[in-house]
């Protein structure tokens, strides 16, 4: 129901594509969760190329079809790429975390997919929420997307200058606090189960914390890019299918890069630029002065490209080690 609510003024012609995108994301999660990875196992180099290389062709025909269904209208489709761009390389910054979070508490490789299924599964609905929720209150207080834009502004300049090997403590995290306060958790993994019958007792088990840290995780990215996303657009259903495509694609990204990602260390600075020019983009809306959607595609392309393209092509400074006195 909320996924509908999210689409109420929608065309007939977005209904048609919300129920292909619909169906593309049931069928794979159906297939992926029931066919390929039954058991635990490790996900391989290759197979994770595959799943990104599906999952950039997916989101890239099904931008296509927005302009296909409506001819002559290419704006919805440069915003569909637009957010889509903007929070797949946001994604980048959640996959260090995750990997982060993972390695921190010693997971074993082969629960890797089960933990990431089921923590983008929580990211579809919760991001669903979250657009859902904005929408409603830009609907009835515009000026919100200008609160918007100055946030995206901070986002900006505090990511540019923040430290990309600043070291983050899972521990210090509230609900996983709460969570060990109140719930109750056995030390044993359980062959990969979240919840499992110890005792004649129910107990959830250390898995299940993480599900819990890489949700809170998401949804503290969510909020640079929901913002972002509706800096772009404010058409919901094209933030909610771009959103989703992205993160849909951030498990099999996270496969692929999580061994080199530290190589793209340029990347950070690429996404602050971006939010900061998202964020500056909305408030000159108060002029009022529009920069084009294709100007923004442009931009959000360019500034990616350039700093993965100087990620690899300058070497990364290696900063001084302490003297042991």
């Amino acid at each position: 129901m909320l996924l509908f609510s999210l689409f109420r003024n929608q065309s007939h012609e977005e209904t048609i594509l919300f129920g292909v995108f619909a169906s593309v994301i049931l069928v794979f999660l159906l297939i992926d969760l029931g066919v390929f990875n039954k058991s635990a196992h490790k996900i391989t180099t290759k197979s994770a190329l595959y799943q990104s290389i599906f999952w950039v062709f997916v989101s890239t025909v099904f931008g296509c079809l927005l302009y296909f269904f409506d001819p002559g209208k290419d704006v919805a489709m440069v915003e569909y790429f637009s957010a889509y761009l903007t929070e797949y390389a946001l994604s980048v910054d959640n996959i260090f975390v995750i990997l982060l979070i993972l390695k921190y508490f010693a997971v074993k490789e082969e629960y890797y997919h089960r933990i990431l299924f089921w923590g983008i599964l929580g990211a579809v609905f919760f991001r669903g929420i979250f657009i859902f929720v904005g929408a409603l209150l830009i609907a009835q207080w515009h000026w919100i997307l200008y609160i918007f834009g100055v946030f995206l502004l901070y986002s900006g300049i505090k990511i540019y200058f923040e430290d990309s090997d600043e070291k983050i403590d899972p521990e210090k995290n509230p609900i996983l606090k709460l969570c060990r306060k109140y719930l109750p958790i056995t030390n044993d993994e359980m062959g990969g189960k979240f919840l499992a019958k110890v005792g004649g007792k129910w107990m959830f088990t250390p898995l299940f914390l993480i599900i819990v840290l890489i949700e809170t995780t998401d949804l503290i990215f969510a909020v640079d890019s929901i913002p972002a996303a509706f800096a772009i657009t404010q058409n919901e259903f094209l933030i909610y299918t771009s959103n989703i495509f992205a993160v849909m694609g951030l498990r099999a990204m996270f496969f692929l890069l999580s061994g080199i990602i530290d190589k793209f260390y340029l990347l950070q600075k690429g996404l602050s630029i971006i939010l900061f020019f998202i964020g500056a983009k909305m408030l000159l809306e108060i002029i009022p002065y529009e920069i084009s959607p294709e100007l923004s595609f442009a931009v959000i392309i360019i500034t990616l490209t350039l700093s993965i393209v100087f990620s690899i092509v300058i070497p990364r400074k290696e900063k001084p080690s302490e003297e042991i006195g």
